[in-house]
């Protein structure tokens, strides 16, 4: 027990330390929850944008950007003439990617606070729609996914990353023949299931005909 409240006692105190500023305030205290310490090592985010094979001046949106983890190298695959819109229902959390980028240089990084019902993205606006641990928040994926279809261009994907049946962390996971399921009554067609992911699924959708 007292192991326990020792252990408590230094969580707090730590997300106390982050949120009075040494990680960028509260918004750096939740990149931290979310990323930790050893997310390269089974995220393996420079294979993930490489297999999304991004070309200069493309237009993609990280929906659930968070802490700005793939929106960094989201936007420098894209290059100076392309754009990334870092999508998150938290005000704070895009602000504080805003201020990574800008400290980047990655002014091709554009700020979205929207609604868990509404992107706020323009309709033909983006050749990617990314989604990266953020699928089991949406309560009514299929409308959801039907609803900002229109979002995407001709030739448009939609690639969604999400925890596997039964990973970690538990309470987050989604079976990828569920994701499948709601992504088809959305009007969406699987194109391409990549497993070198060990703790998620990583799917390709695009638009059904």
């Amino acid at each position: 027990m007292k192991r326990q409240k020792t252990f408590n006692a230094a969580v707090v105190g730590t997300l106390t330390v982050l949120c009075l500023g040494a990680w960028g305030g509260c918004a750096g205290a939740k990149r931290f929850m979310y990323e930790g310490f050893d997310r390269d090592a089974w995220q393996q985010p420079a294979k993930v944008i490489a297999t999304l094979a991004l070309a200069p001046g493309q237009q993609v949106a990280d929906i659930g950007a968070g802490g700005g983890y793939f929106t960094l190298p989201l936007a420098k695959a894209v290059g100076e003439t392309g754009r990334v819109f870092a999508v998150d229902v938290e005000a704070d959390m895009v602000k504080y990617v805003l201020g990574r980028a800008r400290e980047e240089g990655l002014t091709q990084v554009e700020g979205v606070v929207a609604t868990a019902t509404d992107t706020g993205l323009a309709s033909n606006s983006v050749d990617l729609i990314f989604i990266s641990n953020t699928f089991h928040h949406l309560p009514d994926p299929a409308t959801y996914f039907a609803e900002i279809r229109p979002v995407l261009r001709a030739e448009g994907r939609v690639a969604i990353i999400e925890v596997a049946d039964g990973g970690f962390p538990s309470g987050h996971d989604t079976p990828p023949e569920l994701i499948v399921e709601q992504m088809q009554a959305a009007g969406y067609v699987l194109a391409k299931r990549h497993e070198f992911l060990e703790r998620q699924s990583f799917q390709i959708f695009v638009p059904g005909n």
